[in-house]
This record gives C-alpha cells, sequence and structure tokens, in this order.
C-alpha cells in the first residue's frame, strides 16, 4: 500500500497575499474614516441643526391641523382636505399679518429711538440704588453694576441688529420648508407611523402599538392645550394694555404669550418689558399698577394657573414640578430656548413608556412554574 501524502499546513503564498491586501485596506479604510471623523460629525451636526426646527414647527403644526382636516375628510379626499385647510390658514394668516404690519413697522422704527431712552433710564435708577447700597454695604463699591448694565444692553441691540438679516433667511427657509413637512405630515403620517410599528418584533408588537397611541395622544393634547393656553395669555395681556397709554401692545402681547410656553420661566421673562416700558413711559402711577396687576394677578394667577393649567395641562403632562424643573434645565442646556419648551413633553413621553413597559411586563409575565418546565425540557 501506498503511504498516505501528508496535508500542507500553513496558508500558500496567494492566501497570505490576499490576506495581507484585505488588512492593509481595512487598516488603510480605518484610517481614513477616523480622519473624517470630526467633518462627518460636523456635516451631521450642522444637517440636524437646520432640520430640526422645521420638523419640530411641521409636527406641531400637523398636530394642530389635524382635527380641521379630520372633519373635511368627511366631505373629499385627505389631500384635498388639507390644501382646502391651508388655503383657510393662508387667509387667516394674511389677515393677521395685515393687523399687525402698521404696529410692526411702528415698533422696529421706534425701537431705535427709544430704546437707548429706556437703558438710559433704567441705568439712572441703577444709579440711585447702587448709591444707597454703597452707603449701606461699603464692600460693593467697586462693582460697577450701572456700566455693566448699559453694556449688556448695547451688546444685546447690537446682537440683534446683526442676527435680523440672517433670522429674515432662516424665517424665509422656514416658510417653504414647514408647509411642506406639514403636509406630509398630514397626509402620510398615519401610515409613517404603521409602518414603523410593523418593524417591531411580534412579542412587542401589542406594547409598540400601545405606546405609540398613548405617545401620539399625549402629544396632540399637550401641544393644544400649550398652543390655546399661550394663545388666550396674550389676548388678555394685550386686550388689558390697550385700555392704557403705553405703547406696542400687541408687541407686548405676543411677547408674553410666547414665552408663556416655557413653564415657571417664561412668564416672568413675558413681563419684565411690558413693565419696564410702562415704568419709564407712564411713571408709578395708577396705570403702571394696574399693568402690574394685569400681569401678575390677572393673566398669571387668575387666567393661567387657576383656570388654563388645570383644564388643558395638568391632565395631560401630570408631572411631578420637580420633574418639570428638571426638564426645563436639560432642554435649556442642550437646545437653548426651544429646548426648555420641548422638555416637558419629552418627559411626559419617557414617563409613559416607563409605566407602559412596567404594565406589560407584570401583565404578561409567565408564572415561575412555567418557566421551570421550560427550562427542564
Amino acid at each position: 500500500m501506498n503511504a498516505p501524502i501528508p496535508s500542507r499546513r500553513g496558508w500558500t503564498r496567494a492566501q497570505v497575499a490576499l490576506a495581507f491586501l484585505v488588512l492593509t485596506a481595512a487598516i488603510a479604510c480605518g484610517l481614513s474614516v477616523y480622519s473624517s471623523a470630526s467633518s462627518l460629525t460636523g456635516l451631521f451636526k450642522t444637517a440636524s441643526s437646520v432640520l430640526f426646527l422645521p420638523l419640530l414647527l411641521s409636527l406641531v403644526l400637523s398636530f394642530l391641523l389635524e382635527p380641521l382636516v379630520f372633519q373635511f375628510e368627511k366631505l373629499c379626499s385627505r389631500t384635498v382636505s388639507i390644501f382646502f385647510v391651508y388655503i383657510v390658514m393662508l387667509g387667516f394668516g394674511l389677515l393677521v399679518s395685515l393687523w399687525l404690519l402698521p404696529h410692526w413697522q411702528d415698533f422696529w422704527a421706534n425701537l431705535g429711538t427709544d430704546f437707548p431712552r429706556y437703558t438710559a433710564k433704567l441705568i439712572d435708577y441703577l444709579k440711585e440704588l447702587m448709591a444707597n447700597l454703597h452707603n449701606r454695604f461699603p464692600l460693593i463699591q467697586s462693582y460697577d453694576f450701572p456700566l455693566k448694565a448699559r453694556d449688556w444692553a448695547e451688546n444685546l441691540l447690537a446682537t440683534i441688529l446683526a442676527q435680523a438679516p440672517q433670522s429674515a433667511m432662516r424665517i424665509g427657509g422656514l416658510m417653504v420648508l414647514v408647509p411642506l413637512f406639514t403636509f406630509f405630515f398630514l397626509r402620510d403620517g398615519r401610515n409613517i407611523l404603521r409602518a414603523c410599528v410593523s418593524l417591531s418584533p411580534n412579542r412587542h408588537f401589542e406594547m409598540i402599538h400601545d405606546l405609540s397611541f398613548l405617545i401620539s395622544r399625549q402629544l396632540s393634547h399637550f401641544i393644544r392645550g400649550r398652543i390655546l393656553e399661550a394663545l388666550i395669555v396674550g389676548v388678555v395681556i394685550t386686550l388689558g394694555l390697550s385700555f392704557t397709554d403705553i405703547r406696542y401692545a400687541p408687541m407686548l402681547g405676543i411677547f408674553a404669550g410666547v414665552t408663556n410656553l416655557i413653564p415657571y420661566i417664561g412668564p416672568i421673562i413675558g413681563m419684565v418689558p411690558g413693565i419696564l416700558i410702562a415704568f419709564v413711559d407712564l411713571g408709578a402711577g395708577g396705570q403702571f399698577w394696574w399693568i402690574v396687576i394685569l400681569y401678575i394677578l390677572i393673566a398669571q394667577v387668575l387666567i393661567d394657573n387657576f383656570i388654563l393649567i388645570p383644564i388643558l395641562i395638568s391632565r395631560v403632562s401630570n408631572l411631578h414640578p420637580l420633574l418639570v424643573f428638571f426638564a426645563i434645565i436639560i432642554g435649556g442646556k442642550v437646545y437653548g430656548v426651544i429646548g426648555m419648551i420641548i422638555g416637558v413633553p419629552i418627559v411626559s413621553i419617557i414617563k409613559i413608556m416607563i409605566l407602559e413597559i412596567r404594565t406589560y411586563r407584570r401583565t404578561f409575565r409567565l408564572p415561575d412554574s412555567a418557566l421551570e418546565g421550560e427550562r427542564s425540557h
């Protein structure tokens, strides 16, 4: 019998060459990805920052317009209903713009002359206050607070004037992107949500389906409640200021309504310009104290805290005040003012997810005997 031919161990030259080429290509690709990681990260960050605000506004508008589209959908197709709602909203926006345009022109025309006067009056008041404090507390004489306040006001005005062209370009971009994104959210939002839910595993399908329903309902109620709350507060302040001789009443009402979207901190920010303008122009008289009462007692305490928040917000968010403060602080750190506004609904959604997952784990958990039987097999 012939002796068996011993098998050759190790790699051939072709295999070694192929492995060398593959390893070299992998190292080269890794180095190229590592070297361009900063640029790719910057590109992704820029793209996300550009698209974040249009997508957020589109999502808010889709939740606001969904009831109108649903009502018109009973008469015609959904696409035609969306276009009809767009026409109605466009007409309403034109009417509001025509009403605000004269006030807006007067606002920017008078701001250049009134802003230095307001800051000068405020600085004089601060000088008197600091003089009294220097007499009582000599240790703070080296701190020139009025000068710092003047520098801060001048920097603020310069920033506003410098950012005006860029803001106009951003608003122009939003006027194009937001209606486009909103149209697709309204028309295909259900299909997109259904497709995303269908990707979940079978054992978690029911839980994901319930989570999507609860989260969408929570977001819709919260967004509609907050927008309605801000609208009512802005209208109340505008009507209350119209009974006085204060200037910029419509703009102050709009500013108070918009800042009211930020929980706790927003109402305080919204009342500062109105009270400051009233103090400078009207003095500490009857109209000034009426404006203070309007901002604090009527708009915030009576209308917002006792009527709107219990009816529109508390039943929807159902969050502890500490969680609300936590959401505001973290949201402000991450994404500024917009983060402070959206922080509360995000925390509310996280709470819904945790509670729903815990409920499903308790409801559908197998008994210990069944688990031991499966392990024995």
